[in-house]
């Protein structure tokens, strides 16, 4: 690949956005423009917004890094709770989610090593990119990826989330 000298920078308000209020991805580094390495992405959730199904990934880890609010994070059964300043690790395999868990809005940023399931999540906003549990495991698994919508809704209950 071949980048131009100096240094890059995506500034305040810039980046591709996709999603709509209340579940707003802003893209900052895709793999594309890493050589595939990682993939950098600021995830905005409205108070009590679940991001995702339960799901575990085959490819990649995710560091996910609390810029403003309070991220309740499940992994393979244990639940914790990020404030600000906070790193959570999300291994590769490991079944997980999270969620905004307070009333304000949650920032966060998604580091994903290598790159690449960033294009699902463009996927999933496109218009008419509904997915529901019957066709969002097939586009999933083109990613290595699984999802478990009945691990889910027991989650979604217990903290009354927005699904």
């Amino acid at each position: 690949m071949d980048t131009p000298a100096g240094p890059r920078i995506v500034r305040a308000g810039e980046g591709d956005v996709t999603g709509e209020p209340g579940l707003l991805d802003r893209y900052l580094l895709e793999s594309a423009g890493s050589g595939g390495r990682l993939a950098l992405v600021e995830h905005v959730l409205g108070p009590k917004s679940l991001a995702a199904p339960m799901h575990r990934h085959s490819r990649e880890d995710e560091y996910t890094f609390v810029l403003a609010g309070t991220l309740g994070v499940i992994e393979d059964g244990i639940e914790i709770t990020a404030s600000p300043g906070d790193l959570i690790t999300k291994l590769r395999g490991r079944w997980h989610t999270f969620w905004n868990a307070g009333d304000d809005e949650l920032r966060v940023l998604e580091i994903i090593v290598p790159g690449g399931i960033e294009t699902m999540f463009r996927r999933l906003a496109e218009p008419g990119g509904e997915y529901s549990p019957d066709t969002l495991p097939a586009l999933a698994a083109e990613y290595g990826a699984e999802v478990d919508f009945e691990a889910t809704m027991p989650l979604v209950e217990r903290h009354g989330l927005v699904f």
